[in-house]
């Protein structure tokens, strides 16, 4: 049985925060893959700076081809829109579900409005959720006595895609926050500016 990681996002675009969080994970957690599981469109966010699905998944393949524990699953690219994690998660049980496991991944940020997702008490009930720090106000957050909820010591990356795009839109220059075959894609493509 496979352990995966599924860490869900728009990755627009993915940058380094996004791989060191995936990579420790796969290395300090036991998680054998993490899948960076790219959304078309979340039920929470706008749309209009959100570029192309596939540009999207060819920097997060881009990002990761040389981490062999991290793998990139287009999985809602098929599934009707807005789309939920429930209903994504439903179908990676029945593609997989015979020889895979399968826990998310979010920043505790996220963790604060668990509870508003759609069947979050199903999630909670049926998957184990690791939780990776972020520099938030310390809050009272019931699900993390949970015990399917695991902090992690993950380092803190307070690097955003919102903060890389505007920086791009504004002339500046971002490529060391981004692994080098994104930069190469986003420069050689003309995102974000």
């Amino acid at each position: 049985m496979k352990n995966v990681g599924l860490f869900f996002g728009t990755f627009n675009p993915i940058h380094l925060g996004h791989l060191v969080i995936a990579q420790y994970l796969a290395e300090f957690t036991e998680m054998d893959e993490v899948w960076f599981v790219v959304t078309p469109k979340s039920p929470f966010k706008m749309k209009k700076t959100l570029l192309d699905n596939n540009h999207r998944y060819q920097m997060v393949f881009e990002a990761i081809k040389d981490y062999p524990k991290l793998k990139v699953n287009t999985i809602e690219f098929k599934l009707p829109q807005p789309n939920y994690t429930i209903n994504t998660l439903v179908h990676l049980e029945e593609k997989y579900g015979e020889d895979h496991s399968f826990s998310l991944i979010m920043g505790s940020d996220n963790l604060q409005h668990f509870h508003k997702w759609k069947n979050y008490e199903a999630i909670l009930e049926n998957y184990s959720i690791y939780v990776y720090p972020r520099i938030t106000e310390k809050v009272e957050n019931p699900f993390l006595e949970h015990p399917k909820v695991h902090m992690t010591e993950a380092p803190i990356m307070e690097i955003s895609s919102t903060f890389i795009r505007k920086a791009r839109k504004d002339g500046k220059d971002v490529r060391a926050m981004l692994p080098e075959a994104v930069w190469i894609y986003m420069d050689e493509m003309n995102f974000y500016e």
